[in-house]
Formats: structure tokens, C-alpha cells, sequence
């Protein structure tokens, strides 16, 4: 199946990330949304806007930006998590004829892959991703969702980290138009972190958070901007609870 991955509660605007979506009613790009939980490079001439240009032969180039393809992985291993963490707590879970209009690749496009194509080379990159001894945030196969996905006719259902539970994205997802379910939750300690991970310095950050992090918790320290997501790679590496 293919997820697409995001953090509800980070900061849109004046509002939760969550709360945008349920506004447009579409899962929208980071050439729309000017958000992303990597590089921000999604503008003409950008990196992600090369990217895009090479491996789709151009065919976004003059579009209006609402038309490029979104980005999620295909979970290769059924990852009640989704598979790909790295990119947020949260995830949509799309109906399985959303294979058809994807395209695929390993590595990530950022790493100009050479094996990149529709569902026929899936069973190839599934292999290339497992032996490739990558990190677990790392070793996805990514997909690109062509054409429109919205909320109420393409996903199936919206999977939250459970510090949401009673929260206003918990409210705000059921407001989506897909049904609401979670997974088993990321919760940790500083002190469960690897310094040599991201840096002595990201595990000092997160012991000023509090006592235990969560994706709730990250989500309303959010603008301490890129810093947060270094947090977060922590806490997606280290704080599963399942």
C-alpha cells in the first residue's frame, strides 16, 4: 500500500497542518503547501523542482503546481508505521488503486536514482531497498502519487500517533471524510537517544522538550523550526512503542 506521511500538528500559517488539509478537502504538495519534512526546495529552478523535471521528463515543468504529483512510499512491509517515519508521526493510508497512477524509485529522488518507474519495477526496488543496509528512516522505497488524492474518495484512513487522542487533530481528523485509526505510538526520553545519531546537540535540545517526547509534544515546540525535525529522527528511531 502506499502512505503518505506527515506531522498534524505542526504549523501551517495560523493554523495546524491538519487543519489546512481539512480546509482544501486535497493532500496537497510542497510546491502548493510551502511546507515539507525535508528539503524546501520546491520552487522553479530548486532542487526538488529538478528533480521532478528529470525523472517525470518535464511534464510538470509549465503545469500549474496543483498538478505535480504528491509524495508518500510504498510500505513494503505492511509497517503499521507506515514505513515512512522519517517524514512525519502521521500518515494517509491510500486505497490500493492508487498503484496505478504512481510512479516509484529507490533511492530517495533526491539521490538521482537510476531505477525509477511504475508498479512493474516495484518488486525490484523492494529488493534494492532491502539489501541496501540503509538506516530505518532511510531505506524507503518512495512513490509519487499522480492526479488529485482527496481526503473523502482516495484514502482510506488517516493513522495518528495516539498523544493525539482528545486533541484538536484528533477533532480535526474526523473532519477529514476518511476514517480515523491508530498506531501503536512513539514515545521516549532524551536519554534514549544515540548522540552520535544526529548530534549531542539535538539530544540537548530534547531534554529541554520535557520529560517524555512525543509527537504531540514536538508538534507544539514546532517553531524552533529545523531543529525540531532533527528531534523528531530521534524519536521516529528510537521511540517506537510497538
Amino acid at each position: 500500500m502506499i502512505t503518505l506521511h506527515f506531522h498534524p500538528n505542526w504549523p501551517h500559517g495560523d493554523r495546524m497542518v491538519i487543519e489546512s488539509m481539512v480546509s482544501d478537502g486535497f493532500y496537497r504538495s510542497q510546491f502548493v503547501t510551502g511546507i515539507s519534512n525535508g528539503g524546501l526546495t520546491a520552487y522553479e529552478g530548486g532542487d526538488r523542482w529538478r528533480w521532478e523535471s528529470r525523472l517525470f521528463a518535464r511534464e510538470y515543468d509549465e503545469q500549474d503546481p496543483v498538478t505535480r504529483p504528491v509524495y508518500g512510499v510504498w510500505n513494503r512491509r505492511d509497517d503499521v508505521y507506515g514505513d515512512g517515519i522519517r517524514f512525519g508521526s502521521s500518515y494517509l493510508r491510500l486505497k490500493p488503486e492508487a498503484i496505478d497512477r504512481s510512479t516509484f524509485c529507490f533511492p530517495d529522488s533526491a539521490r538521482d536514482p537510476e531505477h525509477f518507474g511504475d508498479k512493474g519495477l516495484l518488486e525490484r526496488l523492494c529488493r534494492l531497498a532491502d539489501v541496501s543496509g540503509s538506516d530505518d528512516l532511510d531505506d524507503y522505497v518512495e512513490a509519487h502519487v499522480h492526479g488529485d488524492v482527496r481526503f473523502d474518495t482516495d484514502v482510506d484512513a488517516v493513522v495518528l500517533d495516539p498523544s493525539f487522542i482528545g486533541t484538536r487533530v484528533e477533532e480535526a481528523a474526523q473532519r477529514l471524510g476518511c476514517a480515523v485509526e491508530y498506531h501503536p505510538g512513539f514515545r521516549a526520553t532524551a536519554d534514549d537517544f544515540d548522540p552520535a545519531y544526529r548530534g549531542q546537540n539535538v539530544v540537548d535540545l530534547a531534554r529541554t522538550l520535557g520529560p517524555e517526547l512525543t509527537p504531540e509534544l514536538l508538534g507544539r515546540a514546532g517553531h524552533r523550526g529545523q531543529s525540531i525535525k532533527q528531534v523528531w529522527h530521534c524519536l521516529a528511531r528510537f521511540g517506537r512503542a510497538g
